[in-house]
This record gives C-alpha cells, structure tokens and sequence, in this order.
C-alpha cells in the first residue's frame, strides 16, 4: 500500500481505539472516495434524522479502500468489481451488498487529441499507463484481447492516476487507461480524446460492500440498510438536479464544472439489489483476471455477495423529502 493509504489506516485505527459510553447511538464506519457517496448525500440533504452517527473514512483510491475493509477498520465502502475481487483474493471477509450500475463508457483508453492512433489494433508496440489490477488495466486487457492481440504485444506502464496523465502528456506513454472524471477532464480540456471507450468491456459495476463482522451485527445491518435507501434517494436526486450537483462535485474534486457534470451525467448510475446476472458478471471478471494471472487462483465469486439488502425500498420518498423542492 502506498504511504498515504497507511497514513489513512493509521487515523482510522487511532480512532476507532478511542471508547464508547454505552449510550451513544451506533457508529457506521463508511468509507469513501473522494467526491463519490458523501457527495451526494450532503448535497440532497439526505442525512438529516440519522438513527446512527456516520465516522467518515475518505480514500485516494480503491485499492486503500480495500486494505481498510480488510483491516476492518470500517464497516462498509463503495469499490469497483475489480478491486473488490483483489480484496477478496487476499483474504478480505466482505460482502457486496448491493451494486452500482452505470454506463460504462468513461472507462477508457484515451490518447492526445493529436495522437495518429485510430483504433485498438493500433495498440501493438505501444506503451499503456494503467493502475495495476484496475479497472482501467481491465479495460485495457480487454481492448487487446478482442483485436487478436495480447499484454506481451503492448508495454504496461502502472501508475497512479497524476503520474499516468503527465507521461502521457509529455509523451513517455502513447496510452492512458482509466476511468470517470479523468475522461472527462481530458475530453473538456482538448488534452485527449477515446481511442476505445468500456462499453462491450466491462459490465460497469460498483458495489456496497461490508465487512462480515458489520453483517453480523442485527443493529448494525439496519443501519446500513437506511443508509443504502438515503444513498440511493441521494442519487436520484442528483440526476434530478444535474446542474446544482454538478458544481457541488467540481468543487470536492477540484475539476472544472464542465468536466464534473459530463463524468456523472453520462455514467447514468443506478442502484440495484444484487442479482443473478450481476454475479456472473462479477464471476466473468473474475474469471477474465485470473486468465491473465492478475489472480493468483480461480475465485467464486457467488458466496461474496450478500442479498439481504433493497437499495429502493424508500428512494421516492426520501428524494422528495430531502430536496427542499
């Protein structure tokens, strides 16, 4: 893990080491990254009359999100498919409990706007930045496979998001692959455009997971099925109120408010009780992952999801309710 992510542990656990008088209400440990679900919820007004307080816990990136669910230093967080299974490959006792369903189009390979690439088959001999194990790299992996070629035929650079756009601004890659607002930002700014976007790649799914001690506390899974309905009855309400959304989310992240709106607007998002169709989705991934020996082992995936939980069960009434409309 990279140094911020320990430094982000380490105030969690310094936190969470501090007593509780037995009166206070429940703690939820949410863990967040930045710009995503706290977002939503402040600007829709959606934790007014919480039953329980909220301890939050924001992260850089998945990956140390992960390392946090693993700790179990927080009850629950948002993760991509693909980070979510590199948990669970390392030992991770979590569970899905409801997905996040999205367009996946901003997951993309992006090139300068002035770059001769032209389509995938134009990849061969080039230099890809990614996160290794993200699902920039899936995307990316994915691409190569459906035009004949392979990993061997392209070279991986794996860096974090800022060091993957400077090498491909400076030219030390041809190739950036990643994920909403990057895309976006490179889009609205003339500085990139998408030699091969997500869609027919990935499956665009996001999870809630928990940790399997929070799932196996009764008042614990209450408050967590509250907050799933106000994170949902959030996000109804920003889609309902794109523009208003749209500067809160340029100002968490610190991107220009064209870039912010067009990397929400168009992920159309949308929260759904696990199903069958999205477990094999998650299994196909899975599956594609240890193919290229990103996992070490086969993983099934079907025992990590948990469906005891309904995102809708009270979205229209709390987004009419938290508005202010």
């Amino acid at each position: 893990m990279k140094i911020q992510g320990l430094l982000a542990l380490a105030v969690i656990l310094l936190v969470n080491a501090a007593p509780l008088r037995a009166d206070e209400p429940l703690t939820l440990r949410i863990a967040d990254q930045k710009g995503n679900m706290r977002a939503q919820l402040e600007a829709a007004q959606a934790l007014q009359n919480l039953p329980y307080r909220i301890q939050w816990s924001e992260f850089p990136a998945a990956a140390p999100l992960a390392e946090a669910l693993n700790a179990g230093v927080v009850d629950a967080g948002i993760i991509g498919d693909a980070p979510l299974l590199f948990a669970l490959a390392a030992g991770a006792q979590v569970k899905a409990i409801a997905v996040n369903k999205s367009n996946p189009y901003g997951t993309a390979l992006l090139v300068k706007s002035d770059s001769p690439l032209q389509t995938a088959s134009d990849l061969k001999g080039k230099r890809i930045a990614t996160g290794r194990g993200s699902i920039g790299h899936f995307v990316a992996l994915k691409a190569l496979t459906q035009v004949g070629l392979t990993e061997k035929d392209v070279e991986f650079r794996f860096l974090g998001p800022v060091d993957a756009k400077t090498a491909l601004a400076n030219g030390a890659v041809d190739v950036w692959s990643t994920w909403e607002p990057y895309t976006a930002l490179m889009e609205t700014s003339g500085a990139g455009r998408v030699l091969v976007d997500g869609r027919g790649r990935w499956a665009g799914n996001s999870y809630l997971a928990a940790t399997d001690q929070a799932l196996a506390d009764p008042a614990r899974r209450a408050a967590l099925q509250d907050y799933l309905e106000r994170l949902d009855a959030a996000q109804h309400w920003a889609y309902a109120h794109l523009d208003e959304y749209a500067r809160t989310l340029a100002q968490i992240i610190g991107f220009p408010e064209d870039a912010a709106r067009l990397s929400f607007a168009r992920r159309e998002m949308t929260w759904q009780t696990v199903d069958d169709a999205t477990i094999t989705q998650q299994q196909a991934t899975a599956d594609f992952y240890h193919a290229h020996a990103l996992l070490a082992r086969p993983l099934e995936v079907a025992a990590t999801f948990d469906h005891g939980f309904n995102p809708d069960a009270r979205s229209k009434t709390l987004a009419t309710k938290h508005t202010g409309d």
